[in-house]
């Protein structure tokens, strides 16, 4: 129940859109907790490849703070010893790199095929240890083939568990589901984000949360997180500042993704070249539910500050984020 727009929107975000505060805290002692678990693979198990435990890394949606109710997964990166191993990119293949094992120990080779370690066989050692944990209730290879992801009967969370190299280039290699190796740093992507939310008045997290929300409600195709992140992340940065309502950035996100949509979206750490892989015809249903957004929530704005109306400006919001979103009281 709400008085004013504003309220509305904080009660709404602190009641379907936030993650919860307590399950944040046990979910971060339990990422830790596994960590724990991960590291004792390579002492109670000869075959499985040795850690490298400086380099492993907490990263996705809940590492930067923008992860929306309910949670559902956390990833994390296990970083692995190269232990003499050394890795070259393909000349046929631009972006894909191969794991040389030639000069390593067992532990790689036996993961390898022609003295090229197959990253799917990786993935799948991660997996068969990963019946050793207490609290097991099941692992599978991730359905991209890039992961292996944990369920334990203790959390409704899984864990998605990516095997990792750290190159002397400063980037990660981490599975490509077809057997090789992708480069990735995403330390960069959570510099980027913690240093634009600093430069904005720390409202960042929460506009792309609320999007978030909004992305996975609409009725339209559903972009990738890290994708609809940028997307956010370009709009702010094509604005000097950013207003302390909540309810006008909503609005002139969805005017700037009506264009957006259409255009070419740089990875931020420079690895990929454009990460907007959408077809199409896609990229006009995104286009019609923003635009649709837009007009409805230019209205709400319109019946808030000319109207003087709070309660038709809250009905018009819930017309966007559903019934979720708190009724006029």
């Amino acid at each position: 129940m709400a008085k004013t727009v504003d309220s509305a929107f904080i009660e709404f975000n602190r009641d379907f859109v936030n993650l919860d505060s307590e399950k944040t805290k046990t979910a971060r002692s339990s990422r830790d907790w596994l960590f724990t678990q991960l590291n004792n693979f390579p002492i109670n198990d000869e075959s499985f490849p040795l850690k490298y435990i400086e380099r492993h890394i907490k990263y996705g949606s809940f590492s930067r703070n923008t992860k929306i109710r309910e949670l559902d997964d956390i990833d994390v990166i296990y970083c692995l010893h190269a232990d003499s191993a050394h890795y070259s990119e393909s000349f046929l293949q631009p972006k894909t790199y191969y794991i040389h094992t030639e000069n390593s120990g067992d532990r790689l080779k036996n993961l390898s095929d022609n003295n090229k370690l197959n990253s799917i066989k990786v993935v799948n050692k991660f997996v068969s240890s990963l019946s050793n944990i207490s609290q097991y209730k099941s692992a599978k290879i991730h359905r991209r083939q890039e992961a292996a992801t944990l369920n334990l009967t203790s959390y409704d969370w899984t864990f998605d568990i990516v095997p990792a190299f750290y190159t002397k280039n400063g980037f990660y290699l981490i599975p490509d589901g077809k057997g090789n190796w992708k480069a990735t740093n995403p330390a960069l992507d959570d510099e980027y984000i913690t240093n634009l939310n600093k430069n904005y008045n720390y409202s960042i997290h929460q506009l792309v949360r609320t999007l978030k929300y909004w992305n996975r409600r609409a009725k339209m195709p559903t972009m990738s997180s890290f994708l609809f992140e940028n997307f956010v992340l370009n709009f702010v940065e094509s604005k000097s500042e950013l207003s302390k309502h909540i309810d006008i950035n909503l609005i002139n996100f969805w005017s700037y993704l009506k264009t957006a949509v259409y255009n070419n979206v740089n990875d931020p750490k420079g690895i990929d070249s454009n990460i907007n892989q959408l077809s199409f015809e896609d990229k006009n249903k995104i286009f019609e539910r923003a635009k649709d957004s837009y007009e409805k929530g230019y209205e709400a704005y319109r019946l808030e500050t000319e109207d003087k109306n709070q309660n038709s400006a809250i009905n018009k919001w819930k017309e966007i984020f559903g019934n979720d979103f708190p009724p006029y009281n």
